[in-house]
């Protein structure tokens, strides 16, 4: 049996070794047909991407003459000479941006001069070269040895195609990786405005108009707005996860896996491996496994989450934790229910977590989601859910995070455990001091404050998820519930619980609220559906807010 290569990323690396490897070389094929000079691919991390850039430069470079020894075997070298004779075609350049990043601007800028540095190096024999000018030289050398000022690394991509194109007279292929990490961290980080005018003029010297580049390939995570940075680049399109284009090149797909499953021979596991790894779509092809999930596991065979462990999920924790909104739909989602929601992929990442749109889009194509349904093509609107267990785990382990980070000297478990034991008057102390902190923290208006103690709420009780059925917005009786608790343990205890803010054309006190709200539950006949059903242990919470004031009774 062929070894795992895991995390290897290198083509060459990989098929020197002679790892497992699934044949993706079609993807060569579908670059070439594809008539765009600017491609930008998306797609999740760890889904292959970089792998299948590395094959790109092992296959289009006309300065490694042995290449053709890589693809023997492989999809590629069974197609017509369209296709084959594209192999050592041109020079290429391979830059990635994975670790261009930092606490400021100057950190991430000085991140990017050394990874040129890196590249320059690559090319180093071009300051031997006949056809270059002293002054051409002399302009590689300023940041080959690391003196390029801001203007200069801007220009630097594009000076080093010219200079190859003058070199080999052949158009330049241009291969750039994980081109979104710098804006992502310099969001995160707090410096994103001076990273978008710096990559806008960084892709636009590149891109626009340059005659020396035969075809530029784009790979990153999220498809950030053309016009934060890419305004000045014509003929370019954008593949996402809901596109069709390469759509089997990222992956693992049904057919592949089975494959992996036979040349493994792990058949009896094949159900446990489908519900935790498989469930992604792209384009109209379904029953996509994680790549990185599925190598790990043949790897160690255990079933455990991989590929939510391998990034520190920040960007996705700061917009998660400042919606109220995403908030009360993540619960349904935790249900595995599917929710209908607004797309946007071409994120616009300023002010993402206030902007809805934005954030389904960018869960999306980013791997956390998957889309079962088009509802409205025209107005972006898409059914989705979660694609597997994996995923689960992560969103259940991030609202953990949010309690374990704001109870303060109180442990969530046992907050919980006072509720369904009703010690009843622990909870309620417990549970004000947590309700105080996260009022504080998260600064909620009026106008929220109903959703997002709803929404706070659905999130602690995701702990009794084991022995409780936690409900949402259903009916029963002759309206609908805000919450309720519904044991698994038929003698358990149930609970209904009811959120109401203070509103003064309406009530005079906060009081007069908490009455309003233990009336509408006794004449909506909220507790009929569990008494129907033989409960007879019910407890009704009411919570009230005026401001960042609250009060509860629990009768």
């Amino acid at each position: 049996m062929q070894g795992i290569g895991i995390g290897e990323s290198d083509f060459k690396g990989l098929r020197i070794r002679n790892n497992y490897y699934i044949d993706k070389t079609m993807y060569i094929k579908d670059i070439i047909d594809n008539e765009s000079r600017v491609i930008l691919v998306t797609r999740p991390r760890r889904f292959g991407k970089t792998l299948n850039m590395s094959m790109l430069k092992y296959y289009f470079d006309c300065r490694q003459k042995d290449n053709e020894e890589l693809f023997k075997g492989l999809k590629i070298m069974k197609q017509d000479e369209t296709y084959t004779s594209k192999l050592g075609a041109y020079p290429v350049i391979y830059v990635t941006l994975k670790d261009v990043r930092g606490i400021s601007f100057e950190n991430m800028l000085l991140s990017l001069k050394t990874e040129l540095v890196e590249l320059f190096i690559d090319y180093a024999d071009l300051l031997n070269s006949a056809k270059l000018l002293d002054i051409e030289k002399e302009m590689f050398s300023t940041v080959l040895n690391l003196k390029a000022n801001e203007i200069e690394i801007q220009n630097a991509l594009k000076l080093l195609i010219r200079l190859i194109y003058k070199e080999y007279q052949k158009p330049v292929m241009l291969l750039l990786d994980e081109y979104d990490v710098p804006l992502q961290n310099a969001y995160v980080e707090g410096y994103y405005d001076e990273a978008v005018k710096f990559f806008k003029a960084f892709y636009g010297t590149t891109f626009k108009d340059n005659p020396y580049l035969e075809k530029t390939v784009l790979t990153g995570v999220s498809r950030v707005a053309k016009e934060s940075i890419f305004s000045g680049a014509n003929n370019f399109d954008v593949y996402t996860v809901l596109d069709n284009e390469f759509a089997d090149d990222f992956g693992i797909t049904e057919e592949e896996m089975d494959k992996v499953i036979q040349d493994f021979a792990i058949q009896d596991e094949k159900e446990e491996i489908k519900k935790w790894y498989d469930g992604y779509t792209i384009g109209d092809v379904t029953g996509i496994y994680n790549p990185w999930s599925v190598i790990n596991y043949l790897n160690k065979k255990e079933l455990m989450p991989y590929w939510v462990n391998t990034s520190s999920n920040d960007l996705i924790k700061l917009i998660l934790k400042n919606s109220t909104a995403v908030k009360e739909k993540m619960e349904r989602l935790l249900k595995d229910e599917e929710i209908e929601v607004p797309v946007n992929l071409e994120t616009v990442i300023v002010g993402i977590e206030n902007n809805e749109d934005n954030i389904w889009g960018l869960l999306l194509g980013t791997g956390y989601l998957k889309v079962t349904e088009v509802i409205n093509l025209a107005e972006h609107i898409y059914k989705v859910k979660l694609p597997n267990y994996e995923i689960k785990l992560l969103f259940q382990q991030i609202i953990d995070e949010w309690f374990r980070n704001k109870v303060i000297g109180n442990d969530l478990k046992s907050i919980l455990k006072d509720l369904v034991t009703l010690n009843l008057e622990e909870f309620e102390e417990k549970f004000k001091i947590l309700v105080k902190e996260m009022f504080s923290y998260m600064d909620v208006g009026e106008n929220t404050a109903e959703n997002f103690y709803h929404a706070f709420v659905l999130g602690m009780l995701v702990g009794l998820k084991d022995t409780y059925y936690v409900n949402s917005n259903r009916e029963s009786g002759i309206g609908r519930y805000d919450i309720m608790l519904e044991p698994k343990d038929k003698n358990g205890n149930c609970f209904i619980m009811e959120f109401k803010v203070y509103k003064e054309e309406k009530e005079k006190t906060i009081e007069d609220t908490i009455e309003s709200a233990k009336k509408q539950i006794e004449e909506k006949e909220y507790e009929s559906n569990l008494k129907m059903r033989g409960f007879t242990n019910i407890t009704k919470i009411v919570y009230a807010f005026k401001g960042k004031e609250v009060k509860m009774e629990i009768y």
